[in-house]
C-alpha cells in the first residue's frame, strides 16, 4: 500500500481576519427605475430601517436617508410633485461604497477619513461592484472594540510570558548570589510586567563580580535592551575576565555602539526617528577574596559604602557617562575606583527609580540623602532589613505618585 504525504498545515482551517463583508446586513434596496412612492412604501414595512441603497443593474450608486426623505416628502406639495418621480431626487450621491474583502482596519480608517456619515447613515458593501449589504457605524465600532480587546488580551499574554522569560534569565544570578554571599539582599521590581532593569552575578574562585545596569526604556522596549546588554556582558567576562569592572564596561559600551549602529555618527549628532540613540546607566564591581577590596566602576551610577566605624558612610561616583548612546565615544574609558572592606562592611547600589522616585508633601525626588538615611538607621540590622527599610521609606514618600521608573538595588555586608 501506497503512502500518501500530506501536509500537516493543510488540514488545519486558517483563521481569517475580519472583513467588510462580514458586516453585511441584507437589506431590501430600490433602482434607479423605481419612484419616491416605491421608497415611501418600503420604508412604511419595514420600521426599523435607516438607509436605503439605491442600485443600478445591482451597482450602488447612491443611499437613501429615511429622517431626510421624510422630511422632505412631508414638505407642501412635495408628494404631489415627487411621487412618481425616480428615488434618485433625495438620494446621497456620494455615499461609501467599500469592498467586501477590504479588511476592519482598513474600513475604520476609511470610515474616519469619510467623516461622521459614514458612521450615521451606515456604509455600502459591494462585491465585483454588486451590491450585498449595508454596514453600520455603530456595528463597526463594536467588531473594533471587540477586535481591540483580543489584541490587548494577546499581547497581554505575550508580556506575560515575556516576564517569565526575563525572570527565568535573571535566575542563575540570584541563586549565585544567595549561595555566595550569607549577608545580602537584592531587590527587582519592574515598573510594568517587564522592566528595563537587570541584574548579574558570577562566583569564582578569588572573588566575585557583580553588575546592576539600567536599560533605556520600559516594558518591553527596556526589556529588549536588558536582553542585549547582559548577553554583551557575558561574551566581555568570558573574554577578558570579571577583575576589571572599567574594562568590561568599555567593551559592553562597544558592543552596544556596534550592534545598534551608533559608531558612525559624530556625537551631539541628532538621531532620526529610525536610528537609536539607546544604552544603560551601570555599576559593575569585583570583590577580591584576598585582598577584601571592592573595585567598582559606575557608568551614571554611584556605590554607598558604610563601615562598621563611619558614622555617614561614603558615596563613591562614577563616570557622568551612560554606556552605549550616541554621545558616549566609542573608546571612551570608565576608571575603576577602590574601596577597602572589613568584617561588616556595608555596601549598598541601586539604579535611579529609586532616588528620582517623585513623592513628598513637595512632591520632590526622593533622593540619595533619604536613601542614606534610612541605611544608617538600620545599619545594625541584616541586609535584607536594611532593603526593606529602604522599601518601606520609599513607597512612604511615593504616597500616591505613580511609580516612574522600574526599582533595582542591592545591598551586602562584608563577611
Amino acid at each position: 500500500m501506497s503512502g500518501v504525504l500530506v501536509d500537516p498545515s493543510a488540514a488545519r482551517p486558517r483563521f481569517r481576519q475580519p472583513c467588510a463583508e462580514d458586516l453585511a446586513m441584507p437589506t431590501p434596496s430600490v433602482t434607479t427605475d423605481q419612484t419616491n412612492q416605491d421608497v415611501l412604501e418600503v420604508f412604511a414595512a419595514h420600521r426599523d430601517l435607516a438607509c436605503l441603497p439605491v442600485t443600478e443593474q445591482g451597482k450602488p450608486i447612491g443611499l437613501i436617508n429615511r429622517s431626510i426623505f421624510l422630511s422632505q416628502m412631508s414638505k407642501p406639495y412635495h408628494r404631489e410633485l415627487y411621487n412618481r418621480k425616480s428615488c434618485i431626487a433625495f438620494m446621497d450621491k456620494e455615499p461609501l461604497i467599500v469592498d467586501a474583502a477590504m479588511s476592519i482596519d482598513a474600513l475604520t480608517f476609511r470610515t474616519v477619513e469619510y467623516g461622521e456619515k459614514a458612521l450615521a447613515d451606515g456604509f455600502i458593501i459591494a462585491r465585483d461592484d454588486q451590491y450585498i449589504g449595508l454596514g453600520q457605524g455603530l456595528q463597526l465600532m463594536r467588531v473594533v472594540a471587540d477586535m481591540q480587546a483580543e489584541r490587548n488580551r494577546q499581547i497581554m499574554h505575550s508580556i506575560d510570558y515575556a516576564s517569565t522569560i526575563q525572570r527565568a534569565m535573571l535566575r542563575a544570578s540570584r541563586e549565585m548570589l544567595g549561595a555566595t554571599l550569607p549577608d545580602a539582599a537584592l531587590v527587582w521590581e519592574p515598573r510594568d510586567v517587564v522592566g528595563g532593569d537587570f541584574y548579574h552575578f558570577a562566583a569564582f574562585e578569588d572573588g566575585w563580580f557583580a553588575a546592576l545596569a539600567d536599560c533605556t526604556g520600559h516594558g518591553v522596549p527596556g526589556a529588549f535592551m536588558t536582553l542585549i546588554a547582559s548577553s554583551l556582558l557575558t561574551q566581555a567576562i568570558e573574554q577578558i575576565g570579571p577583575r576589571d569592572p572599567g574594562a568590561l564596561l568599555m567593551a559592553v559600551n562597544r558592543g552596544i555602539k556596534q550592534m545598534l549602529g551608533q559608531n558612525d555618527r559624530e556625537p551631539r549628532e541628532s538621531p532620526s526617528a529610525s536610528e537609536s540613540d539607546d544604552g544603560m546607566d551601570a555599576a559593575f564591581f569585583w570583590f577580591d577574596n584576598a585582598t577584601r577590596q571592592l573595585t567598582f566602576a559606575g557608568a551614571k551610577s554611584s556605590l554607598f559604602v558604610l563601615q562598621p566605624a563611619d558614622a555617614e558612610g561614603e558615596m563613591i561616583n562614577g563616570a557622568r557617562m551612560g554606556v552605549g548612546y550616541v554621545d558616549t565615544d566609542m573608546a571612551f574609558t570608565w576608571q575603576n575606583s577602590v574601596a577597602p572592606t572589613t568584617s561588616g562592611t556595608l555596601v549598598f547600589v541601586t539604579t535611579d527609580g529609586l532616588i528620582d522616585q517623585i513623592g513628598g508633601p513637595k512632591e520632590i525626588a526622593f533622593g540619595k540623602r533619604r536613601m542614606r538615611e534610612a541605611i544608617c538607621a538600620n545599619r545594625a540590622a541584616s541586609a535584607t532589613q536594611i532593603s526593606q527599610a529602604v522599601q518601606d521609606a520609599h513607597r512612604d514618600w511615593q504616597g500616591t505618585q505613580r511609580r516612574r521608573d522600574d526599582l533595582t538595588f542591592f545591598c551586602f555586608r562584608a563577611p
